[in-house]
């Protein structure tokens, strides 16, 4: 691995020490000292705009510094999930890097698993082998050059494989 950048190797320092019950001491500690002060300069619009002045500067680099850190933890849960999903026999492919669709293509997706998590709550505890592994329709647009483990997302329905009924999905034909 290369080495980290100045910007985050500073934000992560940053990120660290603003987490820990330490740092909230000494933000406490510095608005008790404010509000202590506070007589000694008669409550003066300076004293004010001392503790307004530096809480919103800190509050605007904090924004930064917090933005950076949940795109970095983001991106990294990103990558291991789709690590997962590549990993895994019978996962789809085609729900790799989900994030970069627009909304109605993750809506999409969406309704489908909804759907799929329905239809496996209405099968009783009895019932529950017959829930099986559904395979799931793939959207049609923009994804017939996604390979999802071999199966055509043409040929791929919603169609429960339980104890009962070992049907495999049809597969496309060899080139």
């Amino acid at each position: 691995m290369r080495k980290l950048g100045w910007f985050t190797r500073m934000a992560k320092a940053a990120s660290r020490f603003t987490g820990r019950p330490l740092c909230f001491a000494l933000a406490a500690g510095v608005v008790l000292v404010w509000l202590i002060t506070g007589p000694l300069f008669k409550f003066s619009n300076t004293w004010q705009l001392v503790i307004n002045t530096g809480t919103t500067i800190i509050t605007f680099l904090m924004v930064f510094l917090i933005q950076n850190t949940q795109n970095r933890d983001t991106q990294a849960l990103q990558i291991k999930l789709d690590e997962l999903i590549r990993a895994t026999q019978g996962a789809h492919n085609a729900l790799l890097d989900l994030e970069e669709l627009e909304e109605k293509d993750l809506q999409s997706f969406q309704d489908r698993y909804e759907a799929l998590a329905e239809k496996a709550r209405e099968c009783g505890p009895l019932d529950e082998g017959e829930a099986g592994t559904p395979e799931v329709d793939m959207p049609d647009e923009g994804m017939h050059d996604v390979d999802t483990h071999d199966v055509d997302s043409h040929d791929v329905g919603t169609h429960v494989v339980g104890t009962h009924d070992k049907e495999v999905p049809p597969q496309p034909p060899s080139p």
